[in-house]
């Protein structure tokens, strides 16, 4: 019974670790030249010697930051793929990421020219997935307990302040209260935020490397 519940948890965070990261892997390898098909490929390869691997049972005991270790690891893979052996896998096989070329493409098309490297543009990649994954989490935990309503008017104000006359318009909305929303912003701000820790921790135990990876993220997005 514990064996099979181990598993099911086991299945279901890698599928989150899948769905919400590996566009920073995929836009890392096409900034290194591949082919729309080819980063397609090696991204799906990765993520699958990961899973093969068992990684994320391992990340506990690194010693780096998460995204250092994970872009270490993927640079130490595309260095030992060989292109003839992905191909050889591609239309066969499993697909562990649910990846949309297509999307893919668009989102890739839509970045800025930089100078920045790879890996710095890796990192801030990586830390605007964190927040969309920590954003999705709040949205699923606010549907599932019936406040859809709450999260779509007053999630803009998880990244901004609120302009003049903001929580009034959202209060009419809602029927409560102006001061009602400014604790309901509050509440769901904490909310957010833990959720934000839940996606940075990945199975550290250690709060001061919890800590350290927030601090890091912050310094990421701010730049």
């Amino acid at each position: 019974m514990g064996g099979a519940a181990d598993e099911k948890e086991r299945d279901a965070a890698w599928g989150h670790f899948c769905s919400a990261y590996w566009y920073p892997v995929y836009a890392f390898i096409r900034r290194r030249g591949e082919s729309p098909e080819e980063a397609s490929d090696l991204t799906q390869a990765f993520f699958a010697k990961l899973i093969e691997q068992n990684w994320l049972a391992q990340v506990e005991r690194r010693e780096s930051r998460f995204s250092t270790l994970l872009i270490t690891i993927l640079k130490n893979f595309l260095i030992k793929q060989h292109r003839r052996e992905v191909a050889q896998k591609r239309g066969g096989g499993e697909s562990p990421v649910p990846l949309d070329l297509a999307q893919a493409e668009s989102w890739f098309g839509a970045e800025p020219s930089t100078t920045e490297t790879p890996e710095t543009l890796f990192e801030k990649r990586w830390a605007h997935a964190v927040m969309e994954a920590a954003l999705n989490r709040l949205r699923e935990e606010c549907l599932s307990t019936g406040k859809t309503k709450v999260f779509e008017l007053l999630s803009p104000f998880l990244s901004r302040e609120p302009s003049s006359g903001d929580y009034e318009v959202a209060a009419e909305k809602m029927g409560i209260a102006t001061r009602s929303v400014a604790v309901a912003v509050h509440r769901l701000r904490a909310d957010y935020r833990a959720m934000v820790r839940e996606e940075v921790s990945a199975g550290l135990r250690d709060q001061k490397q919890v800590d350290e990876e927030l601090r890091a993220l912050a310094t990421v997005m701010t730049r």
